[in-house]
């Protein structure tokens, strides 16, 4: 009898082994989170940003669309409520690369254009497109957690022209 036994304990032990390593097995083949890194380096400017002048207010929000998406919106606004500026943005990674794309009503025939990332660190992204007039660089300079610079450069009128923007958290 105590062999039977004995040989039982063994066989039982064996198959909760086996069970244990197929239901490990089928755990590691599951599909993992999918992970935009090259988005996530962009997370710190996420939030509403503004620029208060005596007579206008310029104001950029950005928020997150879901895990490869963020989108943004920016105004100039005139205190007499004239809107003189205004356009929509979008952070898609795709494949690995991070692209900003905007679309401004009244330029590009109302087209997005889309600008890639060519620099990523924790105080400045840089967007590029080299085929734009103006601008063909956007660049975001993290000063602090309450303070970015904004800029954006090309030609304009012929000539290499440069703007800034500096913004604070509301």
């Amino acid at each position: 009898m105590k062999p039977t036994i004995t040989f039982i304990t063994v066989i039982t032990i064996c198959f909760t082994v086996l069970s244990c390593k197929e239901n490990k097995e089928a755990t590691d083949a599951s599909p993992q989170a999918k992970t935009y890194e090259e988005l996530e380096k962009a997370n710190w400017f996420l939030g509403e940003w503004v620029n208060k002048s005596f007579d206008a207010e310029f104001s950029e929000t950005w928020m997150k669309e879901n895990d490869s998406v963020y989108t943004g919106e920016s105004y100039f606004i005139k205190y007499s409520n004239d809107t003189l500026f205004a356009e929509t943005m979008k952070l898609a990674e795709t494949n690995g690369k991070l692209n900003m794309i905007v679309t401004v009503a009244n330029q590009n025939d109302a087209q997005p254009v889309s600008f890639e990332m060519t620099l990523a660190n924790d105080t400045l992204l840089i967007f590029e497109n080299p085929e734009h007039d103006f601008p063909n660089k956007i660049a975001y300079r993290r000063v602090n957690n309450d303070s970015i610079v904004a800029q954006i450069v090309g030609i304009k009128d012929g000539k290499e022209a440069s703007e800034q923007f500096p913004f604070k958290r509301r």
